[in-house]
């Protein structure tokens, strides 16, 4: 499922906004609020936008350290490491990848000493035979969105005639725009 330009805005005026409601989302992107819903409903119904929640930091939460494991698993046994991981809080994440490793998960630890003991539990499950742990020692490009964003809405394919107003179906873009001609006059 692609985005048109409409959609990359609203998404990144909420990514950078996620406190905004619809009506004031419709009022900055001059749009009818009706049209901005409907997107949003799309989006979320497509799987594009998964949620509207806080974005938390770890540190705050007095868990400052952030490391990598990569993890050989035992074959035949990943969803009962999966199962264990996902039991482990300090897991933020889990990626089934490629390469040396079968698995890649993001952990967080209180503090260096505390890191072990979240790698001793971590690897102390009989499914998995290896783990190689890399400690984040910075974070220069923290987790972001709003390029990727951008760059695809703006390579969205457009139909001939089509505005990002009105590809929904709605003609809430054509009231909008007349709108705007109206205060002109």
């Amino acid at each position: 499922m692609g985005i048109d330009r409409l959609d990359g805005r609203i998404i990144v005026l909420l990514a950078r906004e996620p406190r905004l409601g619809v009506l004031e989302m419709s009022r900055r992107l001059g749009v009818a609020r009706g049209t901005v819903q409907a997107r949003l409903d799309r989006l979320q119904s497509n799987g594009v936008v998964r949620g509207f929640g806080p974005e938390v930091d770890p540190a705050a939460l007095g868990y400052p350290v952030t490391a990598f494991a990569t993890l050989q698993i035992r074959q035949g046994q990943g969803a009962d490491v999966r199962a264990h991981l996902g039991s482990v809080p300090e897991v933020l994440e889990l990626h089934t990848t490629t390469g040396g490793g079968d698995m890649l998960c993001r952990l967080v630890a209180r503090s260096n000493a505390d890191l072990q003991r979240v790698i001793d539990r971590v690897v102390g499950f009989d499914g998995i035979v290896r783990a190689s742990t890399a400690i984040v020692m910075e974070n220069p490009v923290p987790l972001r969105i709003i390029p990727l964003v951008e760059q695809a809405a703006e390579q969205a394919p457009g139909r001939p005639g089509e505005d990002a107003g009105d590809r929904d179906g709605d003609r809430d873009g054509d009231r909008d725009r007349g709108r705007e001609k109206d205060k002109g006059r």
